[in-house]
């Protein structure tokens, strides 16, 4: 299915005016930088810079908000930092080279995706051991845990598949083909769908979560922009499921998607090679990682418009946000 073509508005104030409805803390992974820019939301400013391992990429927030969990690729480490002093006080067994990875949905382990030697490792965070390793394609990268905790499913860049562990099990049992270079994963809230981002197949599909099949491929047209610039990456929801926000990589812009029409609602120029992102958690913005441009851009999601942008450090690549 061709998505149509609609152009979102002009790139807003350096500064914003107003800050999000509640104030939120953003914590965002340079990759260059080897450091986490923290970002006063409501104030739209830095407010700290955490010194941290090599080449960090992949982010998250404990469940209990007290420690930042961040892929330490060059490493080899997942670090543990804590939010009230910004010291890193430990590092997790996470296997080779660990790019990104997915809390799980009780905030007991982390399933981290180990790029250079195809496997899962899922680390337990109450003793900081290896629970369990599972071996699967080739450049694994994106992983999301389905909501009833059954799945996890894991992109294979190399071997373009989405592969599905059974965690009853603790193995692999299936693998879905995808278009070319599948990096990010994200399921929906009632855990029927698999939406998939496939990179240089400048796509998103969409994998029933019951059969394991694609059912529909997301295509993306922007006025002005060459169709292989067009790389999807990041995918997150809106709170209430409406909108899936598409970070489409060095098209320099991201894609409102209406969830339920599977329709382009608009789409929003941003800085340069978009990444990943966060939402608000009243649903009302979204917060773009701008690699080559050190910056976080807001996007006011309604008027579908940049309202402001702060920088960071060198290649920004993930977002963790804390209301």
């Amino acid at each position: 299915m061709r998505l149509g073509t609609m152009a979102g508005a002009a790139m807003g104030l350096a500064l914003c005016t107003c800050g999000p409805a509640a104030a939120e803390t953003l914590y965002v992974s340079n990759e260059r930088g080897d450091s986490i820019t923290v970002i006063d939301a409501g104030a739209m400013k830095v407010v700290a810079t955490w010194p941290v391992g090599g080449r960090p990429r992949g982010i998250t927030v404990s469940k209990d908000g007290r420690f930042i969990y961040v892929c330490a690729s060059a490493d080899h480490a997942v670090q543990v930092i804590d939010r009230a002093t910004g010291k890193v006080v430990a590092d997790l067994p996470s296997g080779q080279d660990p790019e990104q990875f997915f809390l799980s949905r009780d905030g007991g382990m982390l399933f981290i995706a180990n790029e250079d030697n195809a496997a899962l490792t899922a680390v337990d965070l109450s003793t900081r051991t290896v629970a369990f390793q599972v071996d699967v394609g080739g450049e694994p990268e994106g992983v999301a845990q389905s909501p009833d905790g059954h799945w996890v499913a894991v992109t294979s860049e190399e071997d373009n598949v989405v592969n599905w562990i059974d965690l009853g099990t603790r193995a692999m049992v299936g693998e879905t083909p995808t278009d070319l270079r599948p990096r990010h994963v994200e399921f929906t809230a009632d855990g029927t769908a698999l939406w998939i981002a496939a990179e240089v197949g400048g796509t998103v599909q969409i994998a029933d979560a019951a059969t394991r099949k694609v059912t529909d491929t997301l295509t993306f047209s922007i006025p002005g922009v060459a169709a292989h610039r067009i790389l999807p990456c990041g995918i997150r929801f809106t709170p209430d499921g409406s909108t899936a926000v598409v970070a489409l990589g060095r098209a320099d812009h991201v894609a409102l998607v209406d969830v339920a029409t599977r329709k382009v609602r608009a789409y929003v120029p941003v800085g340069r090679r978009v990444w990943h992102m966060a939402i608000s958690a009243d649903g009302t913005r979204a917060y773009t990682a701008d690699g080559l441009s050190n910056q976080v851009s807001v996007i006011d999601l309604a008027a579908a418009r940049v309202v402001g942008t702060v920088p960071t450090g060198g290649a920004p690549w993930g977002i963790a946000l804390l209301p």
